[in-house]
């Protein structure tokens, strides 16, 4: 990629290239990070991520048609004007995590549909960074453009197209695999005010034509002394006790409510676990308290083979190591950071009878011989209220299967829908395809409002009781729906079965996650 043209027309050539690239990669860091910093409020999921990109390819919208309206004058107006746009960028990259906290009690009021949350909190963060940078390119262009010589303005419009897509892909990356995880999300945006600030001052510079030097200093001291100044104002302060690439990781004391010391870990908006210090077989959560007593109804041996997918405080494979040191328990948990965080926050003690996998559950649970190797296998993994659509599949419940022994058990965990849980019935439909047993177990006590937690198990042996009442801890019971019921209304509500290729979890979850109850906002 060449730059053409005499001593004098080619450092303006490279400046505005420079230009292209550096604002096209700020404007897709921006749009990534947005997804983490909305996700304590609204979780991260297809919704989420449909208003984010919705909204900032909005602003960008909105912002090549502003540009191109102030791209006329000269190219010293033309700098001028980058220079102010750039400032604004670097104004809108550090007001975004304080707009988001002040909007977020008004987005999560009463009444309010999730829907116009999401959007609302995507508007109140995103739209003014994405507006500016999007005014940016139009005048840069129209710059090139004249500088062009004759027969050469395709070349120069292909190549300023080029490196702002070459930017957008480096920003991706970058923030994807690099910023969030380094520096977090806050600190990434920081970073970016600091990036927007340098160009600002750069542009400031070539419009002044005058003390340069002056300006430049007082343009980069501005720059990058000004977000790390600001970056310690408690507005600014991280929603997380650690970030991580997949999560927003919180540790919630919750001695007060169990009495002795305890924590619950909440990853981005939902709760993943609540660990008693003396007492691992302390199961707080309904469903994790269901799966013990459930497996312990229908009898373990004395070493029992477990695998789970999904960490989070790594409630139940603590508890069940601790009263089976002889057994065999191994979790597969895809973030470091959240099996770091129940080492050093949640007492989990790795052993002999306890091993972590650092991947993918499905993947992990693949790369093992297909023979009966577990007495259970226990999915507990969430993408916002949703379980991957991966783990829903036909593919995977065979995987499963193969790897149970007779007896086994395989349990998953539902988040769904009190009066029409459609993604309940795709998943217990598909499971009936690969098992003679599926069954459904809900808590007896009424839940209030719309979400309540299910317990799917799928077995070649029925569970031999219809209740279950708690043996110890928190005094519960749980019934089994009838399995007539249950096919009934599976065949009524005309879902589909699963497959790796055709899951639509999402579309099965809407009612749900539409609802401001079902939400749990």
């Amino acid at each position: 990629m060449t730059f053409r043209g005499n001593d004098a027309t080619r450092p303006r050539a490279l400046g505005d290239a420079a230009t292209i690239l550096l604002a096209s990669a700020l404007g897709l860091v921006v749009e990534i990070v947005a997804g983490r910093l909305l996700a304590p409020h609204v979780g991260m999921s297809l919704h989420s991520w449909t208003a984010i990109i919705a909204v900032v390819l909005g602003g960008f919208s909105l912002g090549h048609w502003w540009g191109g309206r102030l791209a006329e004058g000269d190219r010293r107006t033309g700098h001028r004007r980058l220079a102010w746009l750039l400032a604004g960028c670097a104004a809108t990259c550090l007001l975004a995590v304080p707009a988001l906290r002040l909007a977020a009690p008004v987005f999560d009021a009463e009444g309010v549909h999730p829907l116009v949350a999401i959007l609302g909190l995507a508007i109140a963060g995103f739209f003014l960074p994405s507006l500016l940078v999007g005014a940016v390119s139009p005048i840069v262009t129209k710059l090139a453009v004249e500088e062009a010589r004759a027969g050469e303005v395709g070349r120069v419009l292909g190549r300023l197209f080029a490196l702002s897509a070459l930017g957008a892909i480096a920003g991706t990356l970058l923030a994807g695999f690099v910023f969030v995880a380094w520096i977090g999300s806050t600190g990434t945006m920081l970073a970016c005010a600091a990036a927007y600030g340098l160009m600002a001052a750069g542009h400031a510079v070539a419009a002044a034509r005058r003390a340069r030097s002056i300006v430049a200093s007082a343009g980069v001291a501005a720059a990058l002394l000004l977000p790390l100044g600001i970056g310690r104002l408690p507005a600014l302060a991280s929603a997380c006790d650690a970030e991580s690439a997949y999560f927003c990781i919180r540790v919630v004391d919750i001695e007060p409510v169990v009495g002795q010391p305890a924590r619950l870990m909440v990853l981005d908006h939902l709760a993943h676990g609540a660990n008693v210090r003396d007492e691992p077989g302390l199961l707080v959560q309904s469903y994790l308290h269901l799966a013990d007593e459930i497996v312990a109804h229908r009898g373990l041996p004395a070493s029992p083979s477990a695998f789970f997918v999904g960490g989070g405080a790594f409630t139940l494979p603590r508890a069940w190591a601790a009263a089976h040191p002889g057994g065999r328990f191994t979790v597969a948990e895809i973030d470091p950071a959240v099996s770091a965080a129940a080492r050093r926050d949640f007492w989990l003690e790795e052993g002999e009878a306890l091993r972590i996998v650092a991947a993918d559950g499905r993947v992990a649970l693949q790369a093992t011989a297909a023979v009966p190797a577990h007495d259970v296998i226990l999915a507990d993994a969430f993408l916002d209220i949703a379980m991957p659509v991966h783990l829903a599949t036909r593919e995977w419940h065979q995987a499963v299967r193969a790897r149970l022994k007779p007896g086994g058990a395989y349990l998953a965990n539902v988040m769904e829908d009190k009066r029409e849980p459609r993604f309940l019935f795709a998943l217990a439909r598909t499971l009936m395809m690969d098992f003679p047993v599926v069954e459904v177990w809900v808590e007896m006590a009424e839940a209030e409002g719309r979400r309540v937690t299910y317990l799917l198990l799928a077995s070649d042996t029925p569970t031999p009781a219809g209740r279950i009442v708690s043996r110890n801890g928190p005094s519960r019971g749980w019934a089994r729906l009838p399995d007539a019921v249950v096919r009934q209304r599976i065949a009524a509500s005309g879902v589909p079965v699963l497959t790796d290729d055709f899951a639509p979890v999402d579309r099965l979850m809407t009612h749900l996650v539409w609802s401001r109850e079902g939400s749990g906002r």
